[in-house]
């Protein structure tokens, strides 16, 4: 058999060329991790408006799943939206054996951690715009925070495990990253 025999059959797609996936055409690609679904044989999508808000929190923000386990089945990625309201700050914390990246969406968010290489210890305060990225290492104490006093900001966060593992600290000086 060729290899053209072996394709799928092509997507139903709107007038204008774009796959109608998940709007009637293809109502069984609805499936979820939850209802045992064909999840890592497809391509998933979560609409901005099905973002899961059942994720570990930090004080001051609310983190919201896009790519994780539980809602596309992913086994070594985790993706979704933290919001910090105005005026406020996160909990000081770090995110385990995780590698954290960050795109700032909106807003001018900072982060806060421990410079270790001098001693004493400084505190290092990133500020960042809508386009920056930010990576966070494993283990790394931190803090975002919001010094807008009007409005929220958004950020974009992918975590290289599979959940949004949030380990809170009583300060930024508690836990130090483990030797490497």
């Amino acid at each position: 058999m060729s290899a053209e025999q072996h394709r799928p059959p092509v997507p139903e797609t709107s007038g204008d060329g774009r796959t109608c996936a998940g709007e009637g055409f293809h109502p069984h690609l609805g499936a979820s991790a939850a209802d045992g679904g064909p999840l890592r044989e497809r391509l998933h999508h979560v609409r901005a408006d099905a973002l899961d808000g059942d994720t570990a929190q930090s004080g001051g923000m609310r983190r919201f799943a896009a790519i994780s386990g539980r809602t596309v089945g992913s086994e070594k990625l985790w993706m979704g939206q933290t919001h910090v309201a105005p005026a406020t700050a996160s909990s000081d914390h770090h995110h385990g054996e995780s590698e954290t990246a960050i795109h700032v969406v909106s807003g001018h968010p900072e982060f806060v951690f421990l410079d270790r290489s001098t001693e004493p210890a400084t505190e290092v305060r990133l500020r960042t715009g809508p386009g920056d990225y930010v990576f966070v290492p494993p283990y790394v104490p931190h803090r975002e925070e919001n010094p807008d006093p009007e409005r929220e900001a958004v950020v974009v966060i992918a975590r290289s495990t599979q959940e949004a593992v949030v380990v809170n600290l009583p300060s930024l000086h508690g836990e130090h990253p483990p030797a490497r």
